[in-house]
C-alpha cells in the first residue's frame, strides 16, 4: 500500500508513535558572551538553513481545493482532507488553514475525498474526477457531532479514540490551546487542564525563568513530555522555593509556540515502564503541524486590568513541500511582556519614609509577573518519503529570552552583614585601614533611633576617608533585580520503515540543550566595600541531552501488536564560574561584611564543573483486542539500568472491557521510577530567605547531600524515586454525550524534595567552608536534597462533553472535574511540619470548570467558569506561620472569548481570563512584613484579570 502524510507522522496506517531523538553533545561550558552570542546565531542559521534547499517542484500536474466551513458558513481550520484512488489507496492529504482552504496535488483520475475534524461529522465525496493539468474547487461544510479524538501517546499500536484507551487520556486541539489571551502554553494547559497546575512564583529565583508546572500534586519533573512522540529535554532550573514542586528540573514547554501544535495529549496515568524516567505522574505530547501548504500569522495584545503587564506577540505559521512526498511546516513566535505590580508599601519601608527617608522607593519591593524581553521562539517540522516504505522525519527548534524579576527589599538599617550586624541597634561601618592591615581608623559607633541613624556620628564617617557606610551609596537601602538570558535548542531526526507485513522500524537519534545565563542587578558584594559592582554575572547553568533510540512494531493482525525497543540516554549538567565579583571574599569580610553578590552570590570557578550520567533500557510490549472492541489488554515491561543507580524494572499492565456498545470499564496498575537528575545531586546555591523567628532578611544554603553538613543532619547519597499506579474507570458514549470518571492512585517511595531548613552551627560553617562555599560564615541556614519519606496522592477525574442535538450542533457544553489528596504516609525528622502541609496543601484539592462553545449566527463565544478550591500558601507554611498557616478560601473565576469573522481568511477575538478581575484572599501579615497582599502561589494568577485582542489571518497553498 502507499504511504502517505496522515494526521502528523508519515504511515499507511495512520498515527505511529515517534521513537526519541538526535544527538551531539556540545562540549565546554566556556563562558565568552560573544561565543554564546556566536554559537546561539549559529543555531538559528541552522534550523533556518535546513528548509533553504531548493523546494523540487511537484510532479503532479493536477490538484483539487476548496474551502471548509461548519453549517454557519464559519471557516474550520486543521480539518484533515485525505484523497484516496480507485483501489482505496492513500494519494495526498492537506489540512485546512486558518483560512479554511486547502490544496492537494494529485496525478489524473478518480478521488474519494474525506474530510475530518474532531468535534465534527466525517464527510466524504465520491467520484470527484481530476482531469489532466486541472484544478477542481471541492467546497464542503461540516456538521457539529460530538467526536472521539484520535491519540497515540500510551499505546505503540494503531492509534484510538479517547474513549477506547485503557488509561485516561485528554486530547486537546490546537483551537482549544490557542483561544485564549495569555500565549504561553504552560498557562494556556494550566486553564484547560483541571489536574495541571503551575503558578507565577514572582520571587523564586531561577523558577521564575521556567515556571515549574505539577500534575496531580506530584512534582514538575514526574511528567515527561514528548514532542511527536520523542523524549523532550529537561531545562537547566532547578526550582528553588516553589512550592509543591521546590526542587524539581522539569522541561521548559513555554518554548514551544502554541502556533506550532495540531494537538497535545495528555496521559493521567504512570508510563514509566513504556517511556522510562519521569512518567510518574504522566506524559504531556506535543503533537506539531504538519500541513505542506497554506499558513496563518497572529497578532495577541493585551493588558491587565490595573493598567500593567502590557503584552504583545506575533507568530506565523507556514507549511512548505519538501520535494514531492515531504513537508517543511515552520512556525515562529516573538513577543515582550511588561512587569507587573501588585504590592503594597512594607511597614518597614513606611516606617523608614515616615521618618524621614525620602530615598525609600514606594513600593520597596515589586511583586508580580516578570519582565519578559524578545521572547522569540522558532520550531520546524519535517518529513520526508524516501521510497519503498522508507520515511525521514524530525523536529529542530531555538528558542531565547531575557526574563528579569525583583528581590526582597534590603533595609538601610538592619540588612545583616551590609548595613547593621545586630538587628539594626547600629550601622556597620567599614574601617579601610584595618581591612589593610594598617590599624584601626576609629570610625564611629552609629546608633538607630526610631528608624534615623544618630545623624552626627553618621556625618563623621562621610568625613573620615577611611570609613564608610553603605547608606553611603543606597541611603533608601536597595532591592536587587534578578533574572537570566534563557537559551533552548533541540534538534531530532529518524528513518523509519513500514511495511506491508506490518512490520516497522523507527531508528532516531536527538540533541537538546537549555541554557539559563543569569545576571544580578542593583546589589552588592559588601565585602569588596564601596568599590563593589552594582551589576554582576553570576555565571550559568546547562542542561544537555542526548537520546538514541531503536524501535520495532508488529502488527501481527487487527487483534495482537507487539513492541520492542532500546534506547541510550546521557545527559550532562553544567555550572559555569560567574565573574570573579560575584563570588570573591573581599578584604571587609572579616568586618563582617557579606562576601558574593547579595541575594545570589556567583559560582565560583572551584564549584563550577560538569556532570554527566547515562543509561541504557530495553522494552517490550504487547496489544490485544477483540475484532468488535468489546475487551482490549496491554502489558509493558522495561529494565533500565543506570550507570550511577543501577538497574530498575517496570511493568505495566492495563485493560477496558465494554459492558455494552455505549459504556465500558477500564484501568490499569503499574510501576514507575525517577532518578535525579546531575543537576539535584550536585548544585551548590546560596540565596536570600526569611528567618522565621525575626522575620528579617538572612543567606541560606542549598547543598549537595552528600557535602559532609549535610551528612551530620542525615544526608545520604541520592537514590530513584519509585512508584505504583493504579486507575479505574468508566467510559460512556453515546452519540452527542461522552463521559470518563477515572479513579487514580500514586504511591510515590523514596520521594524527593528539599529538606527542612537547619540552623548553621559553627561546625557545620567551618565544613561548609571548607567544602567550597565562600559565603558560609555569614549564612544562618543550610537544607539539602532527601529522598526517605513516601506520599500517596489520590483522587477522581471526570470530562464529559455533551453536544446537545436540538440547538442543531452550534452548541458544546464541555465539564471537567478534578479531586487529588496528597498524604505524606511515611515522614522524617529532615522534614518539617510546615513542608509537610506544603506538600499536602499546597495547592487545591478541587478544580472544575464548565466551558461553553457557541456558535451565534457568524460569531463564535467561548464561556469558562472555573472553580479553584481552597489552599495553603507554600512559603508561609514553610518559613513564616508553619503547620499554623490557614488555608486560603476558593474562588470561582470567568473567561470570555469571542470570536468575529471579518472575510477573506481574517477573524478578530476578543476576550478576558479573569474577567472578575478575583484574586486570593487578603494576607494582611504578608502584606505589612513583605508588602505582599495575596498568595504569591495563587493557582490562577497573581495578577488579576486580563483582557485582550487577537487578530488571525489564514491563507491557503
Amino acid at each position: 500500500m502507499p504511504t502517505a502524510f496522515i494526521g502528523g507522522q508519515l504511515t499507511n496506517q495512520g498515527l505511529v508513535p515517534a521513537a526519541s531523538a538526535v544527538a551531539m553533545a556540545r562540549g565546554g561550558g566556556e563562558r565568552a558572551l560573544m561565543h554564546r552570542r556566536r554559537r546561539r546565531i549559529e543555531w538559528i542559521c541552522l534550523i533556518l538553513g535546513v528548509f533553504s534547499v531548493p523546494i523540487a517542484a511537484s510532479s503532479q500536474d493536477a490538484a483539487v481545493h476548496g474551502t471548509v466551513t461548519d453549517t454557519t458558513g464559519f471557516v474550520l481550520p486543521g480539518v484533515t482532507v485525505e484523497a484516496r484512488d480507485a483501489a482505496g489507496d492513500p494519494t495526498g492529504t492537506a489540512v485546512t488553514d486558518g483560512a479554511g482552504r486547502f490544496t492537494i496535488p494529485l496525478p489524473p483520475g478518480a478521488y474519494t475525498v474525506t474530510f475530518t475534524l474532531p468535534g465534527f461529522q466525517e464527510t466524504v465525496r465520491d467520484a470527484v474526477e481530476v482531469g489532466a493539468g486541472a484544478t477542481v474547487t471541492l467546497d464542503v461544510e461540516l456538521a457539529v457531532e460530538l467526536e472521539e479524538r484520535v491519540v497515540v501517546v500510551g499505546s505503540r499500536a494503531q492509534p484510538r479514540s479517547v474513549t477506547e484507551s485503557q488509561v485516561p487520556i485528554d486530547a486537546i486541539p490546537f483551537q482549544d490551546v490557542a483561544s485564549q489571551g495569555l500565549t504561553t502554553l504552560d498557562y494556556q494547559l494550566r486553564t484547560l487542564v483541571p489536574s495541571f497546575n503551575v503558578a507565577t512564583h514572582p520571587i523564586s529565583d531561577a523558577a521564575t525563568l521556567v515556571r515549574p508546572a505539577s500534575i496531580r500534586n506530584l512534582a514538575h519533573d514526574h511528567t515527561l513530555v514528548l514532542v511527536n512522540g520523542k523524549r523532550r529535554h529537561r531545562s537547566s532550573v532547578i526550582a528553588w522555593f516553589a512550592g509543591v514542586t521546590d526542587g524539581s528540573q522539569g522541561p521548559d514547554i513555554s518554548t514551544i509556540p502554541t502556533i506550532a501544535l495540531r494537538q497535545v495529549e495528555v496521559l493521567r496515568d504512570g508510563a514509566s515502564a513504556q517511556y522510562g524516567s519521569d512518567a510518574i505522574a504522566g506524559v504531556l505530547n506535543f503533537l506539531l503541524k504538519d500541513n505542506p501548504t497554506g499558513g496563518s500569522f497572529e497578532l495577541n495584545t493585551g493588558t491587565y486590568r490595573a493598567g500593567d503587564g502590557d503584552a504583545y506577540s506575533v507568530a506565523g505559521n507556514v507549511g512548505l513541500p519538501l520535494g514531492a512526498n515531504g513537508f517543511a511546516n515552520l512556525s515562529l513566535e516573538y513577543g515582550n511582556a511588561d512587569p507587573t505590580n501588585r504590592s503594597v508599601q512594607r511597614a518597614d519601608a513606611a516606617a523608614l519614609i515616615a521618618a524621614g527617608n525620602t530615598d525609600v522607593a514606594d513600593p520597596a519591593q515589586i511583586w508580580g509577573n516578570p519582565t519578559i524581553e524578545d521572547d522569540l521562539k522558532l520550531f520546524g517540522n519535517f518529513g520526508s518519503l524516501l521510497g519503498s516504505g522508507l520515511q525521514f522525519y524530525g523536529h529542530t527548534n531555538y528558542a531565547g529570552k531575557r526574563v528579569t524579576e525583583g528581590f526582597y527589599f534590603r533595609n538601610p538599617n538592619n540588612r545583616a552583614n551590609i548595613y547593621s550586624l545586630d538587628g539594626g541597634e547600629t550601622l556597620l561601618i567599614g574601617d579601610r585601614l584595618a581591612a589593610q592591615g594598617m590599624g584601626s581608623a576609629n570610625c564611629p559607633v552609629v546608633r538607630v533611633t526610631d528608624n534615623v541613624p544618630d545623624q552626627a556620628a553618621l556625618a563623621q564617617v562621610a568625613a573620615n576617608p577611611n570609613c564608610f557606610s553603605f547608606r553611603e551609596i543606597a541611603p533608601g537601602g536597595f532591592t536587587p533585580r534578578f533574572g537570566g538570558v534563557v537559551t533552548d535548542l533541540s534538534a531530532v531526526a529518524g528513518l523509519r520503515r513500514i511495511a506491508d507485513s506490518g512490520l516497522t522500524w523507527d531508528a532516531s537519534a536527538s540533541y537538546g540543550s537549555h541554557e539559563s545565563d543569569f545576571f544580578f542587578q542593583n546589589t552588592v558584594n559588601a565585602s569588596l566595600g564601596l568599590d563593589t559592582p552594582r551589576d554582576f554575572d553570576p555565571g550559568l547553568y546547562q542542561q544537555e541531552e542526548v537520546n538514541l533510540n531503536f524501535d520495532v512494531s508488529y502488527a501481527a493482525s487487527d487483534m495482537v501488536n507487539f513492541a520492542a525497543g532500546t534506547e541510550w540516554r546521557d545527559e550532562k549538567f553544567t555550572i559555569g564560574a560567574g565573574g570573579l565579583p560575584s563570588w570573591e571574599v573581599g578584604p571587609y569580610a572579616a568586618q563582617g561584611f557579606v562576601s558574593g553578590s547579595n541575594g545570589f552570590p556567583g559560582f565560583p570557578d572551584y564549584t563550577a564543573g560538569a556532570w554527566n550520567r547515562s543509561n541504557v533500557a530495553v522494552y517490550g510490549d504487547l496489544e490485544l483486542r477483540e475484532p468488535d472492541d468489546r475487551w482490549s489488554f496491554g502489558g509493558a515491561l522495561r529494565l533500565e539500568h543506570f550507570d550511577l543507580f543501577g538497574a530498575t524494572t517496570n511493568g505495566k499492565i492495563s485493560a477496558r472491557y465494554a459492558l455494552t456498545p455505549h459504556v465500558a470499564l477500564r484501568g490499569g496498575v503499574s510501576t514507575g521510577f525517577r532518578a535525579p537528575t546531575p543537576g539535584q545531586q550536585h548544585t551548590l546555591n546560596v540565596q536570600t530567605t526569611i528567618d522565621p523567628e525575626t522575620l528579617q532578611l538572612v543567606d541560606s544554603a542549598n547543598v549537595p547531600s552528600t557535602f559532609l553538613a549535610a551528612t551530620l543532619r542525615g544526608g545520604v547519597p541520592l537514590e530513584p524515586e519509585t512508584s505504583v499506579n493504579t486507575t479505574a474507570g468508566v467510559v460512556a458514549d453515546n452519540g452527542p454525550f461522552t463521559l470518563t470518571a477515572d479513579y487514580f492512585r500514586v504511591d510515590v517511595a523514596d520521594r524527593l524534595a528539599l529538606s527542612q531548613t537547619f540552623t548553621l552551627t559553627e561546625d557545620e560553617r567551618a565544613l561548609l567552608l571548607s567544602e567550597g562555599i565562600a559565603s558560609a560564615g555569614t549564612l544562618a541556614f543550610f537544607r539539602f536534597f532527601i529522598n526517605d519519606f513516601e506520599t500517596r496522592t489520590q483522587g477522581v477525574d471526570i470530562v464529559s462533553t455533551y453536544t446537545p442535538p436540538d440547538l442543531g450542533g452550534d452548541t458544546v457544553l464541555n465539564f471537567t472535574f478534578n479531586y487529588t489528596d496528597t498524604a505524606v504516609t511515611k515522614e522524617t525528622d529532615l522534614l518539617g511540619p510546615g513542608e509537610v502541609l506544603g506538600l499536602e496543601r499546597g495547592v487545591p484539592k478541587t478544580r472544575w470548570s464548565i466551558a461553553l462553545n457557541q456558535q451565534l449566527a457568524r460569531v463564535r463565544l467561548l464561556g469558562r467558569l472555573s472553580y479553584y478550591g481552597s489552599w495553603v500558601d507554600h512559603f508561609d507554611a514553610r518559613f513564616v506561620r508553619g503547620p499554623d498557616s490557614p488555608l486560603l478560601n476558593g474562588r470561582s473565576i470567568v473567561d470570555l472569548d469571542l470570536s468575529i469573522p471579518l472575510g477573506e481568511g481574517v477573524t478578530l477575538s476578543v476576550g478576558g481570563q479573569n474577567i472578575a478581575d478575583t484574586f486570593s484572599d487578603r494576607m494582611d501579615l504578608f502584606a505589612e512584613i513583605f508588602g505582599l497582599p495575596y498568595s504569591q502561589f495563587t493557582p490562577w494568577g497573581l495578577s488579576g484579570g486580563y483582557y485582550y485582542a487577537r487578530l488571525n489571518y489564514g491563507w491557503g497553498g
